[in-house]
Order: structure tokens, then C-alpha cells, then sequence
């Protein structure tokens, strides 16, 4: 065959692929998601999240140490509060001695380098399970607004370099950004959930908390997975409202989402591999029907490939230690 174009040419080997390979990944973009518990050399396997804990705050300063040597060094940081500490005012949020202070200050104090990402809603530390504020069964956004100033600044005062929003409140993003810097947190940088769905791919994560909402669903606040125009109109205002970084969450179902979002806007986006989805790989690997190393790969140089800046995921440890040992794409 006389062929003036053969694109199998830039295929013919590994050199020949790294070489012209539009997507890079590396430990660097990635963002690990930990949960932490009460008590002190507590480690509790959660069963939903394969190979994945809670663990006290001692334990997982000492799991740091190691995962910073594969070069892991964004951490985003979830609390594991007792029932009985719960409220439906979330007030076990702003407790200055509480597991949550004691870890953002404990965390930095042993790892200074690394940034901490810390998330703003009520749901772990509210008895109804939402992440708002809920009166006469209805989630009230400008009350639940306050309350999230609120918790962003003390995080802020506890140490957190970046506050995460993951409520989906109307208008928060801006109350939080004029809270931080009226209180002296300009340097304090804010990772929006601007384009959260709502998912049922987010059940370990539920499990791994025990944060499920005890009534209804998430539906009035977070996002119809049926829209996709409504994730621009979202990231937008936003944007607008002073996010540093907006997220697409979940990911691997909503690529074409980060795409848009990409596309369309200047600033750095996140996408969450979220619980669900890792569960799914776990659950095949286990099965014996997919090749774990190769689909983790797969999944996040995708993330990569469809625009997004940096990844929160479960797998970073795993990612991090193939890329280490220089993983043959």
C-alpha cells in the first residue's frame, strides 16, 4: 500500500509514545482524600473502601511521612465525629479543642510542607446528615451560609491552607472569600465544589463518615445530573465570587463536564474520582475481571485528559508508587 499518512508510525514503540504523548501524570497532581477518628493508634478498615482507613491523628501523621515520600503532598482531610457530638447546628465544627482543631494543627505542625485541604459543610458534624442547615424539613441556604463562614475562618485560624466548600449553598463561596480576608486569611485559597451532583456514587464516602443525610436526599442543593449547562452557570458564579480552584464532582461519569468547564474557563480545575468509583475497580480487581494497576492509570490519565488540573482520589498511593517505579504507559 502506497500511504502518504501512517499514524501508526508514532505508535511503533514505548520511546516512540512517551515522546508524543499529549497527557502527563505525575504524584503532583494528584490529592489524597483521609479520614480521621477519634483516640490515639486507632485504625479502622472501612469495608466499603477497600484498603482504606480511619485512623487517628497520630497514625495518620505517621502515614504521611511515607506517602510524602512517593511524592504525595496535597492531603484533603475528613472527620469522623461521635453521634453523640453531633447537633443540628453542626456547632461540634467550630470546637476549638475539637478532633477536627487538633488535627488541622497537629498535621501542620509535623508536615508543614505539605498543603492541607480542608472541607466546608455540615454534614459530618450535623445530626440531620445535610449539609445545610435544616428547618421545618427544608435546607435554609443564607443561615447555613453564616455557619460556613464560620467554619472556613477557624479552619483558617487552625491552619488549613485551603478551605474546600462542598455544601452547594447559593452565595457562599462569596460570604467566605469576604470572611477569610476580613479576618486577615487572604493567603487562604478556596477549592469550590461548583459543580457537585447529586450522586449515589458518593455512598463508602457516607459509610466512611457515617454522614448520610437521616431524611430525604441531597437533591434541593446539589446538582441535577441531567444538566450540563447548569455546571458552567454554577462555575461561573463562582469564579465570579472569588474560587481559586473549582472542582467537578463526581468525575469519571461527568468527564465531559470537567471538559466544558475547562474549555470554557481560565482557572485550575479539580475533579473528584470519588468513593463510589473507586469501589468499583476494587470490586472488579477482586473479581479477577480487571487489571487493577492498568484501570487506575487508565481512569486518572483520563481525568488528565479531559482537562483536569488536579485529581482527588483514592488510589494516589498506589498511582504515586507505579509512577515511581516507572510506569510503563
Amino acid at each position: 500500500m502506497i500511504l502518504s499518512k501512517r499514524p501508526r508510525r508514532l505508535r511503533k514503540s514505548e520511546a516512540v509514545r512517551n515522546l508524543v504523548a499529549q497527557t502527563q501524570l505525575s504524584a503532583a497532581q494528584l490529592v489524597y482524600p483521609v479520614f480521621i477518628c477519634a483516640g490515639t493508634k486507632v485504625i479502622q478498615p472501612i469495608q466499603s473502601l477497600p484498603e482504606q482507613d480511619r485512623v487517628s491523628v497520630d497514625v495518620l501523621c505517621d502515614r504521611i511521612s511515607h506517602w510524602k515520600s512517593l511524592g504525595i503532598k496535597h492531603y484533603a482531610l475528613f472527620t469522623q465525629i461521635a453521634e453523640d457530638l453531633k447537633s443540628p447546628e453542626g456547632s461540634e465544627a467550630l470546637n476549638e479543642s475539637g478532633l477536627l482543631a487538633t488535627a488541622i494543627k497537629t498535621i501542620k505542625r509535623l508536615h508543614p510542607e505539605i498543603n492541607l485541604i480542608t472541607d466546608v459543610a455540615l454534614d459530618p458534624f450535623s445530626s440531620d446528615g445535610h449539609d445545610g442547615l435544616v428547618k421545618d424539613g427544608k435546607i435554609v441556604n443564607d443561615e447555613s451560609v453564616e455557619i460556613l463562614c464560620k467554619m472556613a475562618v477557624a479552619q483558617a485560624r487552625w491552619g488549613a491552607d485551603s478551605v474546600a466548600p462542598s455544601d452547594m449553598m447559593d452565595g457562599r463561596i462569596g460570604a467566605i472569600r469576604k470572611a477569610l480576608d476580613q479576618n486577615g486569611f487572604t493567603e487562604t485559597s478556596i477549592i469550590a465544589y461548583s459543580a457537585k451532583y447529586a450522586s449515589c456514587f458518593y455512598g463508602p464516602f457516607r459509610d466512611a463518615l457515617n454522614s448520610a443525610p437521616k431524611h430525604g436526599d441531597k437533591k434541593t442543593y446539589q446538582m441535577d445530573f441531567r444538566n450540563s449547562d447548569e455546571a458552567l452557570r454554577e462555575v461561573k458564579l463562582d469564579i465570579e465570587e472569588g474560587a481559586d480552584i473549582v472542582m467537578i464532582k463526581p468525575g469519571l461519569s461527568y468527564l465531559d463536564i470537567v471538559a466544558k468547564v475547562k474549555a470554557h474557563f481560565d482557572v485550575p480545575v479539580a475533579a473528584y474520582n470519588v468513593s463510589g468509583e473507586y469501589a468499583m475497580v476494587k470490586a472488579a480487581s477482586a473479581l479477577g475481571v480487571l487489571d487493577e494497576d492498568k484501570a487506575v492509570m487508565e481512569i486518572l490519565t483520563s481525568f488528565r485528559r479531559a482537562g483536569a488540573d488536579m485529581i482527588f482520589t483514592y488510589h494516589a498511593p498506589k498511582a504515586a508508587q507505579l509512577l515511581a517505579k516507572g510506569w510503563s504507559f
